[in-house]
């Protein structure tokens, strides 16, 4: 099992640059695949971008890809998301999950997922 907290969220203009930390537990985070989705007032939770096991391969939603950069370091059992040229329309609860062996956009590939962090960008 995986716990998951999220940190790093906040206020920024737009054009700004934040970075959001997700710290797990547990001693199987490596065989975890690791993603991050997020949740605008309204609308339904919506992928971001995802990371293999071993860091290697990641995929991202179109909205976010060059943009958004999503990284691992499973010696510390940290997943990041680095995230700059910001939006009004990335503001949402960004979340982190994990789970399964492959890379994954469907929110039903992944088990465990953290409380969220409130990521507002402001025009």
């Amino acid at each position: 099992q995986v716990h998951v907290v999220e940190s790093g969220g906040g206020l920024v203009q737009a054009g700004g640059s934040l970075s959001l930390s997700c710290a797990a537990s547990g001693r199987t985070f490596s065989t975890y695949v690791m993603g991050w989705f997020r949740q605008a007032p309204g609308k339904e939770r919506e992928f971001v971008a995802t990371i293999s096991r071993s860091g290697i391969n990641v995929d991202y939603a179109d909205s976010v890809k060059g943009r958004f950069a999503i990284s691992r370091d499973n010696a510390k059992n940290m997943v990041y998301l680095q995230m700059m040229s910001l939006k009004p329309e990335d503001t949402a609860v960004y979340y982190c999950a994990a789970g399964g062996t492959t890379l994954g956009t469907h929110t039903s590939q992944y088990e465990y997922w953290g409380q969220g962090t409130q990521v507002t960008v402001s025009s």
